[in-house]
């Protein structure tokens, strides 16, 4: 490749990746702050069923994606790649900006959680639009036999988009008292996406149109329904199904469990400090990343289907045995308390309530703060905040690089893999339905379901409760890897039936 079109494939790959990596960011500060969200917008007196609503708002934002990518692929198919995620760029930002401005459900009641969900909807539907057409407009620009490599820098965006929002979270932390932030403070994330997307708007506007788009469009080629062609036509749909079916379902359960389950998990059911926790995912997303351009570039070279089916293959039979030790990590039955006489002091609310506040030390040097809160001599409410030692946190932190890495190896030849098995009039249409139902629908619902599993299996008894949680990704990628190794060949192309 040439010094010329290398310098233009990465104004192109800077331009769409700025844009992707804000839209992540957006969608994924709800999810990062969902423990503080669910105290703000549902009703506190039952914290379980807060918590669990907001993760189905969360979810619900995964469940349009796939109606955006119908709506906006279809519009990307007629018009264009670039207007249309322009478009979706500027939905997200103004959803995003809007949430941190909601009043709490303590102000205007059962309106701020109808007004969020109106919201998340929305982002669904923006982000359903966005990923195709990044991912089809840097395709279209790379060079033949290098599309996995250039198409993984898109792929790293979801995670640098996490990784900042967790970041940007530390950083208002960091400089507002924990009351603060706990008051408004968390709305500030929220608030600063504006700037950056009007940033990347600015640069996206001043983009070219896909040459690939740009020349179907002048001889004539396009379609003129993308929804008919893609779906109408019993070839095209047979590819559709097997890209979600044998590669994307199982992609997206793998990719949620090793980001956003996995931080769910060390806060509601390890109930490790929360500012610790965004510290440890910063850090093992900060050192994972740069494995999506690996399994990009290397899937060039070997292959996208091997890649995919080993990194499933891994997550399946590993997922268990990681999260036995990640929990073990914080089980306090297992440390030894420090004898001597816990730090306690009580707290007289306004509202009469009371606050007691119990800190115990161990002896390897973790913390445990325990918070009751008492309304008429009944114990209403209870929290419980571990932190931990320097050991475990870093025992945590290579836990979850581990389940990063299986994340790099599904989805790093993802886009590139989706872009070649359809043709550019259905592009974005055909492609985007697949990988938004693979991660909208079977990612997206994971945290709901899994959290709703490890409840209802504590609520049983089970010793091991907090593993049932996994059996959902287990199960959806175990489909996948057979579906996909028996119709997918190594040539990024599918048998036929």
């Amino acid at each position: 490749m040439s010094k010329t079109s290398t310098k233009g494939i990465w104004k192109v790959i800077s331009a769409s990746s700025m844009g992707t990596m804000i839209e992540w960011y957006d969608f994924y500060i709800f999810g990062s702050l969902a423990v503080v969200i669910s105290t703000k917008f549902f009703p506190s007196d039952n914290p379980t069923a807060a918590f669990l609503s907001t993760l189905a708002t969360f979810a619900a934002g995964f469940v349009v994606r796939p109606f955006g990518a119908l709506f906006f692929g279809r519009l990307g198919d007629i018009i264009g790649r670039k207007y249309t995620f322009m478009a979706t760029l500027l939905l997200m930002g103004g959803s995003t900006f809007l949430i941190g401005c909601i009043p709490s459900y303590e102000t205007i009641g059962f309106l701020a959680p109808l007004l969020v969900l109106i919201l998340r909807l929305l982002q669904g539907l923006a982000l359903g639009g966005e990923y195709g057409g990044a991912a089809t407009y840097v395709a279209e620009h790379a060079p033949a036999g290098e599309k996995g490599y250039w198409t993984s820098w898109i792929q790293t965006t979801a995670t640098v988009g996490l990784f900042i929002s967790l970041m940007v979270i530390l950083a208002t932390k960091s400089v507002l008292s924990a009351e603060a932030f706990d008051l408004w403070g968390w709305r500030v994330p929220f608030w600063v996406s504006i700037a950056m997307v009007g940033v990347s708007y600015l640069i996206r506007k001043n983009m070219d149109e896909s040459p690939v788009f740009a020349k179907a469009k002048k001889e004539g080629t396009t379609s003129t329904n993308p929804l008919k062609e893609s779906f109408g036509n019993r070839y095209n749909l047979k590819f559709v199904l097997l890209a979600l079916f044998g590669a994307t379902m199982g992609q997206g359960v793998v990719w949620y469990t090793g980001q956003f389950y996995a931080m769910s998990f060390m806060k509601t059911v390890m109930n490790v400090d929360s500012s610790q926790v965004d510290e440890l995912l910063g850090i093992a997303l900060l050192i994972g990343t740069p494995f999506f351009i690996v399994f990009g570039w290397l899937s060039d070279k070997v292959g996208r289907k091997y890649i995919m089916m080993l990194g499933m293959l891994l997550a399946i039979f590993s997922y268990r045995p990681i999260y036995k030790m990640m929990y073990n990590t914080t089980d306090i039955s297992q440390k030894t308390e420090i004898v001597q006489n816990p730090i306690e002091k009580s707290e007289k609310k306004a509202d009469g309530s009371t606050i007691t506040t119990t800190q115990k030390k161990y002896t390897d040097g973790t913390t445990v703060t325990e918070k009751k809160t008492y309304m008429d001599k009944k114990d209403a409410q209870k929290s419980v905040s571990i932190h931990i030692n320097s050991n475990d946190k870093w025992t945590l932190i290579l836990l979850v690089f581990i389940q990063v890495l299986f994340v790099t190896m599904v989805y790093g030849p993802i886009a590139a893999f989706l872009v070649e098995m359809f043709p550019t009039k259905i592009r974005y249409t055909s492609m985007s339905l697949p990988y938004h139902v693979g991660n909208g629908i079977f990612g997206g619902l994971l945290p709901a379901i899994s959290t709703y599993f490890v409840s209802h299996a504590k609520t049983a008894g089970k010793a091991d409760f907090y593993l049932d949680g996994l059996w959902y990704p287990i199960i959806i990628a175990g489909i996948c890897f057979v579906i996909g190794m028996i119709y997918i060949d190594n040539k990024n192309k599918i048998t036929h039936l």
